[in-house]
C-alpha cells in the first residue's frame, strides 16, 4: 500500500521508498525476542508515512511503533524498539551503524572539544586499540527503550542545541574508566579499566547522571550532593548564594542549612533596627536554586533546612503550600524540618514545644546537633528565663502542621538530627551534621561560609554510584565490585575541580563518598521475599551488611595503599567504632539476624590503617539511572508492574525485570497495607549505612475511613522511624486513584541520578 511513496534521504535526494530494507532492520532488532511481531510494527509505522518523508523520521516512527506496543503481556518490545533506537543513534553520530575505532573516535571528539583533551595526553595510541578491544558494542542491544531515550536526553555528548549525538553508550563506558584510572601506573590501569567498563556495561555498578554526562568531557565537576550551611549574617548569606550558583550549574542537587539566621523582628546593630526575619533570605536562596538550568539536564532544585523549634516555624511550615500570597510563600524550593528526642517527647507526654529565635539562645543551636543532653540542659533553662522571647505551643498542635503540610505537598521532608549524630562515622563533638541534602541521604559535616574565600569553612560533597542488587548472583560479587566502585569514586575526588575553596578543603580532607542501590524491589521478588510482612528483613541484614563491610575493607585496602584521609582522626572509625556499634538496638527486637563476617578482623586493620573515605554508602532515589539498567528505583516498590514515566523526552514505558516469572512475587506500592514493614527494612538497611537512605512513606486514602488519612496516622509513622533510628524521611506519597497501569509519574528534577537521584 506504500509502494508508491517516495523518501528524502540525508542529503535531500528522493528515492521510492525500501519496505523490504525496512523489514529487514525491524527483522535484525527482533531477533531473540519473545511475542514481538514484526508485522505488527510494520503494519502501524505504514499508515503513517507520506509522499516525501524524511528516512529519519521512517525510522523514528518505528521506534515508535515499537514502543506503544510495550505492555506487561509483551514486554519485549522495550528492547526491540531500543535496538532500533540504537541504530538510529549510531547513524546519527557515526554515518553508519559499526561504531569507529576509538582512538580516531576520541581525536575527533577532544579536537571537536566534545572530550577531555587529558585524555590524549594520558594513555598512548597502543593504549587506545586495548581498549577499543575490551570494547562489547553488542551490549548496546540489552538497553531497554527507557534507557536509550534517557541515553539521548541526558548522558551521551551530543549539541543540545542542534540535536546531534557524537557518542554510543560503549564508548561512554570505557571512556569513563580511563578517564578514572589515568593516574594509575601503566602496568595496572587497563585491567582496571576493563573491570570497570565490565561491571558499569552489564549493569552491576550503576553511576550518577553528573558522572554520565560530565565524565570524559570538558567538564570536571561530578559531585551529586552539595551541602552549604549558612551563618546568621549578610556576608555568609551572600557567599551561600554564590556557593548555590556555582554547584546548581554544575549540575549538583543542593542542600541548604539555614536554621541560624534569626527570626523576624529580632533586634540587628544593637537595636538599631529590627530583623526582616527567614522568609525574604530564603527567597534569595530560591532565586540562586533556580537561575541556571543546569546545561540542560535538568533544572536546579534544593532543599533548606530548619529546626522544628524555630520561632518562626509556624510561618516556614507552610511555605510550599498553595494557599497564600507570593509574599508569605517561597514554594520553589523544599525543604527539611530538623527533630529530635526531647521533641517526640514532648509529643508523646502531651506536653509544649517553645520556640526560640536561634540568636537569643546562645550555644542551643549548636547542641542541637553536637550534644542531645546539653541541648535538653540549655532548652529548659532558656523557658525558664523570662528575659528571652520565645512561644509556646501544644506539641501536637506543631506535630499536626508538619503532618498537614507534608501531606499537602508531598515535599516537607524529615530529619532526626540526633541519629545522624549518635549514628554516624563522625564525632559529633568535632563533626556534627547539622543538615542533609535534597534527596535526604547525605549526612556530611558543614561549617557556614563567612565569604565565598572563607578556608575555615566547610561545603560538603557526596560523590554517588550503586549496585545494582538484580544483576548480582552472590553477595561475594560485592568485594570485587566494591574494590572498582571505591577506587573509580576516590579517583573521581581528584580528578574534578572545585569551584569553592570550602567545597575543596572539605572533599580533601574527608573524601566522603556514597554507594547505595537499585533493583531491590526486584532483589526482593527474585528471592521471594516480601516489603511487608517481615520475610526480607533477613535477607536485607546479610545484603547491607556484606555492602557496607565489602565497601569498608576497599576504603581501607586503599588507604594502606594511598594513606587514610586527612581527617581521619576526626571520625569515630578512628576509634574503632563501626556502624554494628551505634544503631538503634530496637531494630534486634525485628531483625535478630547475626552477624556473617569478620568484623572484629576489620575493626582492628581499620584502626591500624584507617580509611580512605570517611563515608561509603548513602540509600539515594536513583530515579533515571535505574532506568538506564532497566531496574526499579532504589529501594522502592514499583507503583505498577509497567511504569509509565513523562520526561522532557516524552513518555516512557518500561516493564519490571522479569515479569512474566515473576509477576506474583512482587509487591506493588499500593498493595502494601501500610509503612510498618517498609519502615523495618529501612532500619535493617540503616543499622549498616553510614550516611542515610532516602525512605519515603505512602498513604492510600482509600484504606481509611472517609477516605482521607488520618494526621495520627502520619504521626504514628514518624514515631515508628524515630523508634527504629531512620534518620530523615523523604517523599509523603499519596494515592491519587489513577489505576496505576496507567499512572504516569512526573521525572523528579532533584538531585543524582537526576544529581542525588542517581
Amino acid at each position: 500500500m506504500n509502494e508508491n511513496i517516495r523518501v528524502t534521504k540525508r542529503n535531500g535526494q528522493q528515492e521510492a521508498i525500501d519496505l523490504e530494507k525496512i523489514h529487514k532492520v525491524i527483522t535484525w532488532a527482533a531477533d531473540g525476542l519473545d511475542n514481538v511481531s514484526v508485522s505488527q510494527v510494520e503494519l502501524r509505522a505504514h499508515i503513517q508515512f507520506y509522499n516525501g518523508i524524511p528516512t529519519t523520521e521512517i525510522h523514528e516512527t518505528l521506534i515508535k511503533s515499537a514502543a506503544d506496543l510495550i505492555s506487561r503481556e509483551a514486554p519485549d518490545y522495550q528492547y526491540l524498539a531500543a535496538r532500533l533506537a540504537i541504530f538510529h543513534l549510531r547513524k546519527k553520530a557515526y554515518g553508519q551503524f559499526e561504531p569507529p575505532a576509538l582512538y580516531e573516535h576520541a581525536g575527533q571528539l577532544v579536537e571537536m572539544k566534545k572530550y577531555d583533551a587529558a585524555l590524549l595526553k594520558d594513555y598512548t595510541e597502543e593504549e587506545f586499540r586495548a581498549m577499543n578491544d575490551m570494547v562489547d558494542h553488542n551490549r548496546d542491544m540489552n538497553f531497554s527503550y527507557a534507557a536509550v531515550k534517557q541515553l539521548e536526553g541526558k548522558y551521551l555528548v551530543q549539541n543540545r542545541v542542534t540535536g546531534d549525538y557524537f557518542e554510543s553508550p560503549q564508548y561512554l563506558y570505557i571512556l569513563i574508566g580511563a578517564s578514572l584510572f589515568a593516574n594509575y601506573s601503566k602496568k595496572t590501569r587497563l585491567d582496571y579499566i576493563q573491570r570497570f567498563y565490565d561491571a558499569v556495561s552489564t549493569f552491576r555498578i550503576s553511576l550518577p547522571t553528573p558522572i554520565m554526562s560530565g565524565v570524559r568531557t570538558p567538564t570536571r565537576q561530578f559531585s551529586s550532593c552539595v551541602l552549604i550551611e549558612c551563618d546568621d549574617s549578610l556576608d555568609s548569606i551572600n557567599a551561600t548564594s554564590s556557593a548555590i550558583v556555582k554547584y546548581v550549574s554544575q549540575r549538583a542537587g543542593i542542600g541548604i542549612n539555614a536554621g541560624r539566621i534569626r527570626a523576624l523582628g529580632s533586634p540587628i546593630r544593637g537595636g538599631e533596627a529590627f530583623h526582616t526575619g527567614c522568609i525574604p533570605f530564603y527567597k534569595h536562596f530560591q532565586t540562586a536554586v533556580k537561575s541556571c538550568s543546569q546545561g540542560g539536564v535538568r533544572g536546579g532544585a534544593a532543599t533548606l533546612f530548619y529546626p522544628i523549634w524555630h520561632y518562626e516555624v509556624e510561618n516556614l511550615l507552610v511555605l510550599k503550600n498553595n494557599r497564600g500570597v507570593e509574599e508569605n510563600r517561597v514554594r520553589h524550593i523544599d525543604y527539611g524540618v530538623q527533630f529530635n528526642k526531647l521533641m517526640y517527647q514532648r509529643l508523646i507526654k502531651g506536653g509544649n514545644i517553645t520556640l526560640f529565635s536561634p540568636s537569643d539562645v546562645p550555644g542551643l543551636y549548636d547542641a542541637f546537633f553536637e550534644d542531645q543532653d546539653r541541648f535538653e540542659e540549655l532548652y529548659k533553662k532558656y523557658e525558664q528565663d523570662d528575659s528571652i522571647r520565645k512561644k509556646t505551643l501544644k506539641a501536637v498542635e506543631l506535630f499536626t502542621l508538619f503532618a498537614q503540610e507534608r501531606a499537602s505537598t508531598g515535599r516537607i521532608y524529615l530529619q532526626n538530627v540526633d541519629h545522624c549524630n549518635t549514628h554516624s562515622p563522625f564525632d559529633s563533638k568535632v563533626a556534627p551534621i547539622r543538615q542533609s541534602n535534597l534527596c535526604l541521604e547525605i549526612s556530611l559535616p558543614t561549617k557556614p561560609l563567612g565569604d565565598i574565600h572563607d578556608e575555615s569553612a566547610e561545603i560538603a560533597l557526596c560523590t554517588l554510584a550503586a549496585f545494582n542488587l538484580g544483576a548480582i548472583d552472590s553477595l561475594d560479587e560485592l568485594e570485587e565490585l566494591s574494590d572498582l566502585i571505591v577506587r573509580a569514586l576516590d579517583s573521581l575526588l581528584d580528578y574534578q575541580d572545585y569551584p569553592v575553596t570550602a567545597a575543596r578543603n572539605s572533599t580533601m580532607g574527608r573524601r566522603p563518598l556514597g554507594v547505595g542501590v537499585i533493583n531491590y524491589a526486584y532483589y526482593l521478588a527474585k528471592n521471594g521475599a516480601r516489603y511487608s510482612d517481615g520475610s526480607g528483613n533477613a535477607l536485607t541484614h546479610k545484603t547491607f551488611e556484606a555492602i557496607q563491610y565489602y565497601l569498608l575493607k576497599a576504603s581501607n585496602k586503599l588507604a594502606k595503599e594511598q594513606d587514610a584521609c586527612p581527617k581521619f582522626d576526626e571520625t569515630l572509625y578512628s576509634q574503632g567504632i563501626l556502624p554494628i556499634d551505634t544503631y538503634k538496638k530496637e531494630v534486634d527486637e525485628i531483625c535478630n539476624t547475626p552477624l556473617r563476617l569478620d568484623w572484629e578482623a576489620l575493626r582492628e586493620d581499620i584502626k591500624t590503617h584507617g580509611l580512605r573515605n570517611s563515608t561509603l554508602t548513602a540509600l539515594m532515589p536513583s530515579e533515571t539511572s535505574s532506568q538506564i539498567s532497566n531496574a526499579t528505583n532504589g529501594i522502592e516498590p514499583p507503583r505498577g508492574f509497567i511504569s509509565v514515566k513523562a520526561s522532557k523526552d516524552g513518555i516512557l514505558k518500561q516493564v519490571v525485570p522479569e515479569y512474566e516469572n515473576l509477576r506474583f512475587h512482587y509487591e506493588l506500592l499500593w498493595d502494601i497495607p501500610d509503612n510498618n514493614g517498609y519502615l523495618q527494612l529501612v532500619a535493617i538497611m540503616q543499622k549498616f549505612i553510614d550516611q542515610t537512605a532516602s525512605a519515603n512513606t505512602n498513604y492510600d486514602p482509600a484504606r481509611f475511613e472517609g477516605g482521607k488519612v488520618p494526621v495520627k496516622s502520619i504521626l504514628k509513622d514518624m514515631l515508628t522511624a524515630y523508634k527504629l533510628g531512620v534518620k530523615t524521611l523523604y517523599y509523603h506519597n499519596t494515592r491519587d486513584g489513577a489505576s496505576d497501569a496507567q499512572h504516569i509519574e512526573e521525572e523528579d528534577d532533584g538531585c543524582a541520578g537526576g544529581a542525588c537521584k542517581i
